[in-house]
């Protein structure tokens, strides 16, 4: 698991993959935000067809009373009648009544049969999809004779459509939905409307592009990164629904392939990002901060083209203030990987101040917290300097560490392992060096923290990687004329990490 450096600049992206921490859960995590963008709009978007429903018109037709009757039928019913609406043929009449643009009400009623269709179970998608409804939604939202409302209640049912699965969101966009979407989201568009009714598109049509962004397997990144100057505009709305939703939808478009990262750099959105860490509300915060620990997964020069727009800073703010533990978990994880990257970032993240919160993390946070700060400190002993390791040894990550030894997870059990041992060889190398008297000043400090007795544990792990890593520290630093040396040595200082004090 050691990351030694890269062999060239070619290489460095390569090195930094080996320092990320995997992420055994995120696919759970992915699912449950994708249920949440699918369903935020549901109650409300039933809200407001109700209260359009209660507008009086002028005498309605037949045809437009009985769409009025069965939409707000299928508003209350949780469990809407399909199949007898299929067995007599007025579903597909439905679909027939969107190409009426000379009766904009009908057309209407029709969609908000449709729309709440499409928002109920997969099977109702299932329906809707296979009548053809997609193309002619994609047509109503391009047609210019859409008024706003039919435009609306397109946007609603095609992302509830691609928000079943990654194929039906692939099946929207095969069909070109993407195009007329982000037409909606021109200012030229929006001026157009009433101030309310613009702020309600606004906030609508950002919902459905995250939609058609998200979902794995990813979406075809060439297919949606025209959608990038749109979402730069919109992270600087001063709507925070949004700008969250913008923010998720670049954290989707960000989580692919390092060469795809490059385009998003170049959208110019990373100083807005990075600003927004500083947001009042962390429904920003944490979909802001997941883009940009996507963007530090890339090479060393978009790392460094992060750090540039002052990331560290706000991550020390955001570990050294109240938020929710996402947010924590995400900024330790965006430390990893900026600590899987070169000398000079690793400095930048001490400079920064980062490793004593970090530390303090790793002694009294929850275990999931732990976790990915272990990654961290992990990362610096792989990655950094001597002069590195020994700032880590003074600020008390040596305790930190061995007390996660005797945590029953063969992962966390390993890095701490190796993180110890990079640790106790810099210890080595000070010793011969005459440093620190005769002992190896790190293998005392593990020895009072009850290291000893946690590594000597593991030597009976199941896990044949972690027995043979204990055994091989205890061979090359506790064997018994080191031993003696730090009993020698104990006379000198208390051990403690105050007593680990140099000069960088």
């Amino acid at each position: 698991m050691s990351l030694g450096p890269g062999s060239g600049s070619g290489s460095g992206s390569e090195t930094r993959k080996k320092g990320y921490k995997t992420a055994i859960v995120a696919e759970e995590g992915r699912r449950r935000r994708e249920e949440d963008l699918i369903g935020i709009r549901k109650n409300k978007r039933r809200d407001a067809l109700l209260n359009k429903r209660r507008v009086t018109h002028a005498v309605p037709s037949y045809d437009t009373i009985i769409s009025f009757i069965i939409g707000v039928y299928l508003c209350l019913d949780q469990r809407p009648p399909i199949d007898k609406i299929l067995t007599e043929g007025i579903l597909p009449l439905f679909v027939e009544l969107l190409s009426r643009h000379d009766a904009p009400q009908l057309q209407f009623e029709a969609l908000s049969v449709l729309t709440n269709l499409a928002s109920g179970t997969s099977e109702y998608k299932r329906v809707i999809v296979e009548l053809g409804v997609v193309p002619t939604l994609v047509n109503l939202l391009s047609s210019s004779s859409s008024n706003n409302d039919i435009r609306e209640e397109t946007i609603c049912a095609l992302g509830n459509i691609a928000g079943d699965s990654p194929s039906y969101r692939d099946f929207v966009l095969s069909h070109g939905a993407l195009s007329p979407l982000l037409s909606q989201l021109e200012p030229e568009s929006l001026l157009q409307l009433e101030p309310h009714s613009a702020w309600a598109m606004l906030r609508l049509a950002t919902w459905c592009l995250s939609i058609l962004v998200c979902g794995y397997p990813p979406v075809n990144f060439e297919q949606v990164k025209s959608a990038l100057p749109v979402l730069r505009r919109l992270i600087h709305s001063t709507d925070e629904e949004v700008v969250a939703d913008a923010c998720w939808a670049l954290s989707y478009l960000s989580d692919v392939p390092i060469n795809n990262i490059q385009d998003i750099i170049e959208a110019g959105v990373c100083p807005k990002l990075v600003e927004l860490l500083l947001y009042p509300s962390d429904a920003v915060i944490e979909p802001a901060l997941r883009t940009l620990r996507n963007i530090v997964y890339g090479d060393d020069a978009q790392t460094q083209h992060v750090i540039d727009s002052q990331l560290l800073p706000c991550l020390h703010q955001l570990l050294t203030q109240e938020h929710k533990k996402n947010i924590i978990k995400e900024a330790c994880w965006t430390i990893s990987n900026i600590a899987a990257g070169n000398r000079a970032q690793i400095q930048a993240v001490i400079d920064a101040n980062i490793i004593p919160p970090l530390v303090g993390f790793l002694l009294r946070a929850e275990f999931d917290i732990k976790e990915d700060v272990a990654w961290a400190i992990f990362n610096v002993t792989s990655r950094g300097s001597h002069d590195n390791i020994r700032y880590l040894a003074a600020q008390g990550c040596i305790k930190a560490l061995c007390d996660l030894l005797s945590y029953p997870d063969p992962m966390i059990n390993s890095i701490c392992l190796e993180g110890l041992e990079n640790i106790l060889s810099v210890g080595k190398a000070d010793k011969e060096m005459g440093l620190h008297g005769k002992g190896n000043i790190f293998a005392l400090r593990v020895d009072e923290c009850e290291g000893w007795d946690k590594i000597e544990n593991l030597l009976t792990h199941q896990n044949n990687q972690i027995s043979e890593r204990a055994a091989m520290i205890v061979d090359k630093f506790w064997r018994e004329n080191d031993l003696e040396d730090m009993n020698v040595d104990k006379n000198d200082g208390d051990g403690s990490d105050q007593d680990l004090s140099f000069d960088f």
